[in-house]
């Protein structure tokens, strides 16, 4: 893939454009007024590719918003289940567990800000330019990038810390508009909206111009998925501060508790924002001039962005550019974990900063082709062989891969003696979000039935379309789906996107986040207990049906055979002669009659403990009465604090001490922080 040239525009970005230091400094280190720098296209341009290499920054999709800060859902967890530091409030670990603190400085905003106001200065001196008219065809579309960069910038700060200082324009050197209070997020989802339906018009179609040939680049395509994926946030559910914007009339969650003025809310006028985002979704599916397509090869989207390749049927829509060797840590950091000391180098590969577990493995239909792509129980040892992990606890992301890697990249960490960064692409959309996205709004709407006459299909037909790649055209699986389409949606969601920086989110937006947690933790349990039926998704497993051992074979002297592991069979004894076993977890899970091992009361207890900085307080005395062992589990537990004290669904980080400091009074943190 033709890589952008993000470091030189960057450079030149920062000696020509007023750029902030932190959200609240606008001191500027330019002898070239934003004037100057948009006189001429190709000044404009180097200021824009500028801003694409700020999102490369470790505190935006370097690392944070790609790996750190994906932190607990129903299918992810943060850096694996621990029972040290699940309430850190000075790690990413943690925050993903819900604790944070304004001290903690794995947390911080202000790359974001920065983003956000070189993208202000961007629009404001694009807006000004004396050619913007007369060299339209360059600069527009030049203007909708800025206008598309400023609104995911405000749209990752409002997700992650909810109501922020938000301005349209650049920093005034008067400071006016520089020492601000929050501003109500529905105000700047408002604004969000606007800049988002204005850039989608001046935006071209992917592979419409040499110019906007790569993902790399935003085009219209991504522009009005943006849209649509905001329009769904802004009609969605998330935790209010009552104390802060008194008297506005929003509909209260109806389940979650609310403590101290702190609630979860919603717009009353959400549906306003739903029908944004079916009409956006419909208008790109619909239209013959939409260059996006899903591939229909699931592993093939992660074979070719590892290989540093652009998807040839376009299933991306953007993907944040990073440089082999000089920025990103996707795949080195999560993946397809390989041992140090192999064959691929002393270095490893992959790993749990974001993992999963044995519920999110078993909701998947065995026949789906994503779950041996997103997941896997395999990894490489150091005997260059692979190996089958055990853990329950500890399933690694697999969309991620050494050998699916560029051999440019195979060649430098083969010999490296420290992390080499990956070059691999941070995918921000795919087109199979288009699909489940109209599937959710126009159902939501219209219910799921209904064909919109833009786009020719119905909320059903979408989904099936993205479960037909799952399965084969033909499948009966493809309408085997849950009777409740909302749940069929949420389903889906989980499956398509595991380890995507979507899951939590969606959670958190539909107001499920809690329920969906303590349903996975506790459904987990029930499994390591082995006594009683267990629903998982939509599938109802009997404790006959987890294996005690599991078998498996190798198709060659390096790599197993898939498809010889019993995963969801409980064999009498091995297959065969070249078989080889591991003991599973119902059997490692339970209390042994000698020895040491205390899994039987180490995984529940880090089971409940994730994710527990989420709500005010925790109880699950009830619950473990129910299992085996659990008076002994209850006990080891007890030692553990849960909640944060505070609030409930507190999904937020907290302001740095140092942006409260310097905002002169001006904000504070909220929630209990």
């Amino acid at each position: 893939m033709k890589k952008l040239l993000y470091y030189s525009g960057f450079i030149f970005l920062l000696t020509c454009v007023s750029c902030a230091d932190d959200f609240l400094d606008t001191t500027s280190p330019s002898k070239l007024s934003s004037e100057t720098v948009f006189k001429t296209s190709s000044m404009a341009k180097a200021a824009i590719m500028g801003m694409y290499g700020k999102m490369t920054d470790s505190y935006i999709y370097g690392q944070k918003l790609s790996v750190n800060w994906q932190g607990f859902s129903d299918i992810e967890s943060n850096q694996g289940f621990t029972a040290t530091a699940y309430n850190s409030t000075t790690s990413d670990q943690g925050a993903g567990n819900f604790y944070d603190d304004p001290y903690n400085q794995t947390t911080k905003w202000q790359a974001l800000f920065q983003l956000a106001e070189l993208a202000s200065s961007a629009v404001d001196g694009i807006r000004n330019s004396p050619i913007l008219e007369s060299q339209a065809a360059q600069m527009k579309p030049l203007l909708g990038e800025a206008l598309v960069m400023r609104s995911l910038a405000y749209f990752e700060l409002v997700r992650y810390w909810g109501d922020v200082p938000f301005k349209e324009g650049t920093s005034k050197s008067d400071l006016s508009n520089v020492y601000i209070g929050k501003v109500d997020r529905d105000v700047i989802y408002e604004h969000l909206v606007q800049d988002l339906t204005e850039a989608q018009g001046y935006l071209p179609w992917l592979k419409t111009s040499a110019e906007y040939a790569t993902v790399e680049r935003i085009t219209k395509g991504f522009a009005k998925g943006l849209l649509a994926r905001v329009a769904l946030f802004a009609g969605g559910w998330s935790l209010r501060d009552g104390n802060l914007f008194t008297g506005k009339d929003l509909e209260h969650h109806p389940t979650i508790p609310e403590t101290g003025g702190y609630f979860v809310g919603r717009v009353k006028n959400w549906r306003d924002y739903y029908a944004i985002a079916s009409q956006q979704t419909a208008e790109i599916i619909g239209n013959p001039a939409n260059p996006h397509r899903l591939d229909p090869d699931y592993e093939n989207i992660w074979k070719t962005v590892c290989g540093l390749q652009q998807n040839v049927n376009n299933e991306n829509l953007f993907e944040v550019a990073f440089g082999l060797g000089n920025n990103g840590d996707i795949g080195s950091l999560m993946g397809y974990e390989v041992a140090g000391n192999s064959r691929y180098g002393a270095r490893g590969f992959g790993g749990t900063y974001v993992g999963s577990h044995a519920y999110y493995f078993y909701s998947f239909t065995p026949e789906d082709k994503r779950r041996d792509v997103t997941l896997s129980w395999l990894n490489y040892t150091k005997d260059n062989v692979e190996g089958v992990k055990t853990d329950p606890l500890s399933v690694n992301f697999a969309k991620w891969r050494i050998y699916w890697m560029s051999s440019s990249y195979l060649a430098m960490h083969k010999t490296a003696n420290s992390r080499i960064a990956t070059g691999v692409n941070w995918i921000l959309m795919r087109y199979s979000d288009i699909y489940l996205m109209y599937a959710e709004a126009e159902s939501a709407l219209n219910g799921s039935e209904a064909v919109n006459p833009v786009v020719g299909m119905s909320p059903k037909q979408a989904l099936e379309k993205v479960r037909e790649r799952a399965f084969g055209t033909g499948s009966a699986k493809i309408q085997a789906y849950d009777p409740d389409f909302f749940e069929a949606i949420v389903n889906e969601r989980a499956w398509e996107f595991g380890c995507e920086n979507i899951r939590k989110h969606d959670l958190i937006r539909w107001g499920l986040l809690y329920d969906r947690l303590e349903t996975m933790k506790k459904t987990l349990c029930l499994m390591f207990d082995n006594k009683q039926p267990v629903k998982i998704f939509d599938k109802t497993y009997q404790p006959t049906d987890f294996p005690k051992t599991v078998y498996y074979k190798f198709k060659d002297a390096e790599y197993i055979d898939k498809s010889s592991l019993n995963y969801y069979t409980n064999l009498p004894a091995s297959p065969g002669p070249e078989y080889k076993s591991v003991t599973w977890f119902p059997t490692s899970a339970q209390k042994p009659v000698s020895g040491t091992n205390k899994n039987y009361i180490d995984w529940p207890v880090k089971t409940l403990l994730a994710g527990t900085g989420l709500a005010k307080e925790y109880d699950y005395s009830s619950f473990l009465s129910s299992l085996t062992n659990g008076t002994e589990i209850q006990s080891s537990l007890a030692q553990y604090s849960k909640g944060n004290g505070n609030c409930y669904y507190r999904h937020f980080f907290a302001i740095y001490y140092e942006d409260i400091f310097e905002s002169k009074g001006k904000i504070s943190n909220s929630y209990g922080f």
